[in-house]
């Protein structure tokens, strides 16, 4: 099939904009780039006044299969991603079992190809279980298809088992994905340690639990020379001590998610358990923070931490509820609500770091509209407007706060090796 993308704003790799570009797609491959690109026999999509992307990449989802298919299945978080406009999602280990052996890699991976619509990534667990005590056999989980190491949702809290795993991480050229949380110092908490938590009566999480972990990886990231990446930052300190790293020179790269640089812990004044996450939504400053990281390069990536739970787990008391939120169908409108119309970010600015930065990290070749590239492309139209209503979600999971939130600039096309998967708003295979 031969696909002709016409006259759409075309926001290349390098996250440079070329007014009205054509792009012509045959065989799953990226064919040409150009101007009044004519093609007989080919598909014509007409993106004019839209934008067109490299295919958005998410590098930090969690699909919960296999173990948790109630929460989310690789068939039904693959096609929350296409709706929200990503071609390309890197899933998290904490599944059951974890993923910390070749099985359970192969088993995505195949299972990816069986019931996925868009490109599936794997991050093997640093630790056995995610236990933080014993290391994973790294070797094979890379030989397998990982592209990371990480035990999010739960720290690495041994700073010897850090240091072993950033060894052997480095060897085999892969970076590690730190969730940093100082458990002792968390000690139940479940929102922000302040003015809000004192008010609720709810147990707070300080600032400190997350930068002293911060703090400690980038030194051993210093020490083993292992490329660091810090998921989920959401303080201004860990915004301070990531900026000082970069410009020591390390290998270090951060990401953000939206619910951090758009919510502060405010909205948890009624207990809406979809408001629980962790870590925590802060305070007003944090958020100021996050997105002058976003704005300065300090923080590299936009990713989702895209945490799908049932209704019957969210809907108890505030103490009771998972931590977690979705976050793929609601992404993209969030970045151009929220950082773009306000000019805390650029486009090329903004699709930088949700396309070539994290390929780059993760070492894959994706994020690119290149000639000879896989077709991986998103059409957004900028101009789009809709109310958030997680009634409509693809995800299994609803447990969004921006629910009846209005946004605008939203996916309109996903195309996934030269498919169009999503069309409008509707899956299309």
């Amino acid at each position: 099939m031969r696909l002709l993308v016409k006259g759409g704003t075309v926001v290349d790799s390098l996250g440079q904009i070329e007014t009205k570009a054509d792009i012509l797609i045959a065989d799953g491959k990226i064919e040409a780039v150009g101007s009044d690109l004519n093609v007989k026999g080919a598909e014509i999509i007409d993106a004019g006044g839209k934008i067109v992307t490299p295919g958005l990449i998410d590098m930090h989802v969690h699909l919960r299969e296999p173990g948790f298919e109630a929460k989310e299945t690789i068939a039904t978080g693959t096609r929350a991603a296409a709706r929200g406009g990503f071609t390309s999602v890197a899933c998290m280990p904490n599944t059951r079992p974890v993923a910390d052996d070749q099985t359970v890699i192969k088993f995505i991976v195949e299972r990816a190809k069986e019931t996925g619509i868009v490109n599936v990534f794997p991050i093997g667990a640093v630790t056995k279980g995610s236990k933080g005590e014993e290391l994973s056999e790294m070797a094979d989980l890379k030989a397998y298809g990982a592209v990371a190491f990480s035990d999010d949702g739960s720290p690495v809290s041994s700073s010897a088992v850090m240091r072993r795993a950033m060894q052997y991480a480095k060897m085999l050229g892969l970076p590690v994905i730190s969730h940093c949380e100082d458990k002792d110092l968390v000690a139940g908490g479940l929102m922000h340690e302040g003015y809000m938590s004192t008010v609720l009566g709810l147990r707070g999480i300080p600032s400190a639990a997350e930068e002293i972990m911060v703090s400690r990886d980038i030194l051993l990231a210093e020490l083993t020379g292992c490329p660091l990446h810090l998921a989920h930052i959401s303080t201004a300190g860990s915004v301070r001590l990531v900026r000082e790293a970069k410009a020591r020179g390390l290998a270090v790269t951060a990401e953000a998610t939206p619910h951090h640089f758009t919510l502060t812990d405010n909205v948890v004044v009624d207990y809406n358990t979809a408001t629980k996450v962790n870590p925590p939504l802060r305070t007003d400053e944090d958020v100021a923070a996050v997105r002058q990281g976003l704005a300065d390069g300090t923080i590299d990536v936009i990713a989702t931490d895209h945490a799908p739970h049932t209704a019957e787990e969210k809907d108890v008391e505030y103490q009771y509820a998972p931590f977690g939120m979705v976050g793929l169908e609601t992404a993209v409108g969030l970045i151009f609500t929220e950082l773009i119309a306000p000019g805390f970010l650029t486009l090329s600015e903004a699709i930088k770091k949700i396309t070539v930065n994290p390929a780059k990290i993760l070492g894959i070749n994706k994020g690119t509209l290149a000639v000879g590239a896989d077709a991986d492309i998103t059409v957004i139209d900028p101009d789009l407007e809709e109310n958030v209503d997680a009634g409509k979600f693809l995800s299994k999971g609803k447990n969004s706060p921006f629910t009846g939130r209005r946004l605008r600039g939203l996916p309109v096309m996903t195309v996934v090796g030269g498919r169009i998967v999503m069309r409008e708003g509707v899956i299309t295979v």
